[in-house]
């Protein structure tokens, strides 16, 4: 398992050569696979709709741009380098048309401005941070998210004021009870309607029991009510809710990494097994569960982690089983509940959507404006790619459509980041869109931040 939380659950891939024509027909990809997972990955089929594209670079900009890049995009979309920053990881758009890009790795958050040649200029908006992570602006007042607390700062004219302190001492490695162990150190903030702040606190680890009892809560999502006061536990369960945002319906959404290596929970044979396999962890059922959860968030409500798994499986334990993420139910954890006594499954809410297992979804935001040619508004996703599975799962931009008050089903908007043989030469993060509309990702890989304009802008 891996413990920095920079790289969510997955480990940071060398650079590689350019990708070929050949290599952009493959839709997934990752890093070479472990040798417990072993195998190579098949040539999959480019996602419905997209075609391969040339990125645009500015000249004189080094790897992974050394080498001409090529994406696959929606028919007369563009992609360009926009900037190139240190590891980059959550964005938001400040009032004056800047965007804001967190840099936990520098300790900084940093401000890019649109220049006429079709780039950007950066500068430093705030240094000597601890991790910042999660951004968030409402109206003036721009909210970062530090490995240990939540600050608050008034933002004009691409200056910051004096922090105040939101919120401190959430959990991290230098929390005295941990001892340096903490898996997912980084922290999400949002803003909502009412004006409470929520914060994401991700698991010490891919099994933590005391998770779920601790003080304050970990592996949940909290609210600090509009003014400041004490975090609240407003979700459990929540293993790693990096993806943070406000929905158009008010409600405050995630998008979760979910555990590794889960053990087979059914007292049955499983595929071309001849023994029931319960309780072995068993990789043509890991390479697909649990799935990661995006799901809207309520008071009290509960993601089931350590004690349940969101099963997209519509006949549960099946090989080959029928896959849909919309609706999720619940299977129970075999190494923490095995008899359901901890926790009911059968009793939590279905998930609203999901994606494939081990995709490591992180930045989450919703469109400002619907997107053209048939696209219409929703959410925009990084997903950053995963270990855990073979094949391997590819980095890529998804979209949810924005459907009848909820989230419908998944689409590429940008894949082509990743060979078949699991090789990768960028991981997005983060996707928002901005007052032009287009749509900026960071990549945390690559070192850079894209601009993906629809056709004619």
């Amino acid at each position: 398992m891996v413990t920095d939380d920079r790289f969510a659950k997955c480990g940071l891939p060398g650079l590689v050569a350019a990708l070929t024509l050949t290599l952009l027909v493959a839709a997934c990809g990752a890093p070479t696979p472990s040798p417990s997972r072993s195998g190579s990955a098949p040539v999959a089929a480019v996602p419905a709709g997209l075609v391969a594209t040339p990125v645009t670079v500015p000249a004189g900009y080094g790897a992974p741009f050394d080498t001409p890049r090529s994406v696959l995009v929606p028919p007369g979309w563009r992609m360009s380098v926009w900037a190139r920053l240190p590891d980059p990881r959550l964005a938001a758009w400040t009032p004056d048309g800047a965007l804001l890009v967190s840099m936990p790795g520098d300790g900084e958050v940093v401000r890019l401005t649109p220049t006429p040649a079709g780039t950007a200029l950066s500068s430093v908006l705030i240094s000597g941070l601890d991790q910042p992570h999660g951004l968030a602006l409402a109206g003036s007042t721009l909210y970062v998210a530090q490995s240990n607390r939540v600050d608050a700062f008034d933002y004009a004219g691409g200056r910051v004021s004096t922090p105040r302190p939101m919120v401190t001492d959430l959990p991290d490695a230098k929390s005295p009870d941990l001892h340096g162990a903490f898996a997912h150190a980084l922290k999400s903030v949002a803003v909502g309607r009412d004006g409470a702040v929520y914060v994401s606190v991700g698991s010490t680890a891919n099994i933590s029991l005391a998770d779920r009892t601790a003080t304050p809560p970990r592996a949940s999502i909290l609210r600090v009510a509009p003014g400041g006061g004490p975090p609240r536990e407003f979700t459990a369960g929540v293993r790693n809710g990096t993806g943070l945002a406000i929905g158009p319906d008010g409600a405050m959404w995630t998008a979760v990494n979910e555990r590794d290596d889960i053990e087979y929970p059914f007292d049955r044979p499983y595929g071309s097994d001849d023994a029931p396999v319960q309780g072995k962890v068993v990789p043509g059922y890991v390479r697909d569960h649990p799935a990661e959860a995006i799901a809207r968030l309520t008071p009290g409500r509960d993601l089931g982690w350590p004690y349940c798994n969101p099963d997209p499986d519509t006949e549960p334990g099946l090989a080959g089983s029928p896959r849909n993420y919309a609706g999720m139910r619940f299977t129970r954890d075999q190494q923490t509940n095995p008899d359901g006594s901890k926790l009911d499954c059968s009793r939590l809410a279905p998930v609203e959507q999901g994606i494939g297992a081990h995709s490591a979804p992180l930045g989450l935001s919703f469109t400002t404006s619907a997107l053209p040619n048939g696209w219409g508004a929703g959410a925009l996703i990084g997903v950053h790619g995963s270990w855990d599975r073979t094949p391997p799962r590819a980095p890529e931009v998804s979209f949810y459509p924005w459907v009848n008050g909820t989230l419908g089903p998944q689409r590429t908007l940008v894949g082509g980041f990743q060979a078949p043989d699991g090789s990768r030469w960028g991981r997005p993060v983060a996707a928002v869109q901005g007052p032009d509309g287009a749509v900026y990702i960071t990549d945390d890989d690559a070192g850079a931040v894209y601009r993906l304009a629809p056709p004619g802008r």
